[in-house]
């Protein structure tokens, strides 16, 4: 099972978003764990995510997270995905960077 983490600044404002991206991935039949976070807590969620997809009021940190985990798939949500908050879009991101 895969496991998406969302990063923001205080973990609430994408709570919305999770919401319609466990949604999409119920209509799927797509198992995964799709949780957010507040970017505080990212270097405890990090190491054991598949993907961290960041919100917007978060991506300047990507070359910094992506530095502190090479190994981890961190990029930021599409802007237009994240102010529709389109769940199916950002799980179908997060399928497409995981190479699904």
């Amino acid at each position: 099972m895969k496991k998406i983490v969302l990063i923001c600044v205080a973990g609430m404002s994408t709570s919305l978003l999770v919401s319609h991206m466990r949604d999409a991935a119920k209509a799927d039949n797509y198992e995964c764990e799709i949780n957010a976070y507040p970017i505080a807590n990212a270097p405890n969620v990090i190491p054991e995510a598949d993907i961290v997809l960041l919100g917007p009021q978060v991506k300047y940190m990507a070359n910094k997270l992506k530095t502190e985990y090479p190994e981890k798939l961190i990029e930021a949500i599409d802007m237009r995905v994240y102010g529709m908050i389109d769940g199916k879009g950002a799980l179908a991101q997060a399928r497409r960077v995981m190479g699904e």
